[in-house]
């Protein structure tokens, strides 16, 4: 019996299992691929998992290990429980709500990614009631530079960033913008590009870009965050991608267009989750029934889009691909990969190639660490939460399950509703705690 069908026994499924060495194992890669110096993001939608985020902020001192890239209060109470220091954190995301900023900045969070004038002047009026100064990044939309592969991220409308050609009449009105101190830029081009020269491609673009905006514009940079677009399987085997040609190239360019790079001058960032995570992670489904028809073959699994939704609504991740957590190579035959849920949508993948299965088989999902349980509708049709075991070598450190429970929020005396329309009302009573 190998360690994934021994955890199984013990914790039942669905399980996800993730091993820390792994996680060390990719931010290894990836810190040895990127300019000496340079600094990473863990971008905490892909797992906010705190052991996993732990692992990776304890890499080292200073820009050594991860910081934490956020994007919502829930994430900002998993990086402080993996021990980030909010100070380190960066704020992203189009939607910030003023309630969202008050609570961020009172925890102590002071970098901020913004995509508008307002969003910039929201910031700024959250820090300048707690008599503070938020430094902002610009987050741009940029040009098209015509990578291959990947997930393109720029270069069209979006609620993401500044248009490029939009910031020479942006940036002055920003400049005034009380609570705020620009910093630098944010780009991200790209997500999961797996083919190198694409992303140096990419990059350096950016890069040009960057330094563009610093000249034209006089504007200095203290960061330049220049996003992701590390690729790693999702539910398929396979393993990350190289990226050998990366530092170099990237150095190069660093030195020609931003030579100050070097003493800090702006400090360099790059982004990553997936990449950091996706190859830690194994999902151990159970086999509850086998059902054929109409030349057809459904393999029904305890846990499907509510355990492994990977964005199950964009469907652009699936099919996975699943193996007999056992030994011995054996046969195969084509079936349909289904759920448990009273919804046709439920399928993990279609007509894909499978071990022969029957009633109280395991089988296992490679390359689950990324997108996993927190990208999952966890709470349609209540069933509860895989069971998350994170290992290390053959040692357990934890065994949790997310709990999802409803919790009432208190009303005046006369049952009133109608001023909790807003969030961000000055009126709106505290939420009471709610525990996931």
């Amino acid at each position: 019996m190998n360690r994934y069908a021994e955890l199984a026994e013990r914790f039942g499924t669905p399980l996800y299992v993730y091993d820390l060495d792994e996680v060390e194992a990719a931010r290894a890669q990836l810190f040895d691929a990127l300019p000496e110096g340079s600094g990473v993001y863990y971008a905490l939608k892909a797992n906010p998992h705190p052991d996993i985020a732990r692992a990776l902020r304890e890499g080292g001192g200073g820009w050594a290990a991860c910081r934490a890239e956020i994007s919502s209060g829930g994430e900002l109470a998993a990086a402080l429980e993996a021990g980030f220091d909010p100070a380190d954190c960066l704020y992203t995301g189009p939607g910030k709500t003023t309630a969202e900023l008050e609570h961020a900045l009172a925890a102590g969070v002071r970098m901020f990614s913004t995509d508008s004038v307002t969003d910039v002047q929201r910031v700024g009026a959250a820090a300048a009631r707690h008599g503070l100064v938020a430094d902002c990044l610009l987050r741009v939309n940029g040009a098209l530079a015509g990578a291959t592969t990947g997930i393109r991220m720029t270069g069209r409308p979006s609620q993401f960033g500044f248009d490029v050609e939009q910031l020479p009449e942006a940036v002055p009105r920003l400049r005034r913008t009380e609570g705020v101190r620009l910093a630098g830029l944010h780009f991200f081009p790209l997500s999961n590009a797996e083919d190198e020269a694409g992303l140096i491609g990419e990059f350096q673009h950016t890069l040009v870009q960057a330094a563009k905006i610093e000249q034209e514009l006089d504007l200095p940079l203290a960061v330049l965050d220049l996003g992701g677009g590390f690729a790693a399987p999702y539910g398929v085997p396979g393993t990350r991608s190289s990226y050998p040609k990366l530092r170099s190239e990237l150095q190069s360019v660093l030195d020609t267009h931003l030579p100050g790079w070097r003493g800090g001058t702006p400090a360099i960032a790059f982004e990553s989750g997936r990449y950091l995570v996706a190859c830690a992670g194994t999902l151990l489904l159970g086999v509850t029934n086998v059902k054929k028809g109409r030349d057809r073959t459904f393999v029904v699994l305890d846990g499907g889009i509510n355990a492994f939704g990977g964005m199950s609504g964009l469907g652009r991740l699936l099919p996975a691909a699943v193996a007999l957590d056992g030994d011995g190579a054996p046969a195969v035959t084509t079936a349909s990969l289904v759920g448990p849920l009273c919804t046709p949508g439920d399928v993990l993948g279609r007509d894909v190639d499978v071990p022969l299965l029957r009633p109280g088989d395991v089988v296992t999902v490679p390359n689950a660490g990324a997108y996993g349980v927190s990208a999952s509708l966890l709470a349609f049709l209540g069933r509860p939460a895989p069971t998350e075991v994170v290992v290390r070598g053959r040692e357990i450190v934890s065994v949790s399950r997310l709990e999802y429970r409803r919790s009432p929020l208190p009303t005046d005396a006369m049952g009133r509703m109608d001023r909790m329309d807003s969030p961000d009302s000055p009126d709106s009573p505290e939420p009471t705690e709610s525990t996931w």
